[in-house]
């Protein structure tokens, strides 16, 4: 008998359901959360804050006019919000879950639920053998919808 898994997330959590009774209903396997992405912005706390921070381009003296400056840190100014890194970090976690699972052979197949944002984080954190196992990809953010909510949106879906 296979086993599906089905994946809904969200940049916090990650719930991980079972297809089970017949091709439709979904019952919980478990739940992966990150209580980061509650965080306030000011309140994730990375490296420093980089060494373009509050400065002035290096030729500028105090008094020309047209001295530049700069809040941004290197995370920013290479187009990379705490948020956004946190999500990354949430999406390896999960994938790193999935991972251990499939070489538990705790599912065969896996259909992946996620917000469009999230969805590309997970495809690159994916390890090939997970990668090989997704039969359905929907890129809609459906975590907080009951278990038969789901299973009439992946129903209605076909396949990648």
């Amino acid at each position: 008998m296979t086993t599906k898994w089905v994946l809904v997330a969200d940049e916090a959590i990650a719930r991980i359901l079972v297809q089970t009774r017949g091709a439709g209903a979904l019952d919980s396997v478990e739940e992966l959360t990150d209580p980061a992405a509650h965080a306030k912005e000011s309140d994730l706390v990375r490296d420093a804050a980089g060494r373009r921070a509050g400065s002035a381009t290096h030729s500028a003296r105090p008094t020309t006019p047209h001295r530049i400056r700069s809040s941004a840190n290197a995370t920013a100014s290479a187009g990379e919000s705490e948020r956004h890194l946190e999500a990354a970090d949430f999406a390896r976690r999960v994938a790193t879950h999935l991972s251990g699972a499939r070489q538990q052979r705790r599912f065969d197949e896996l259909a992946i639920v996620a917000a469009p944002r999230f969805l590309g984080l997970l495809r690159k954190a994916i390890a090939d053998d997970v990668a090989g196992c997704v039969t359905q990809t929907l890129d809609k953010d459906l975590v907080h919808l009951t278990n038969e909510e789901i299973a009439a949106r992946i129903a209605t879906r076909p396949g990648n």
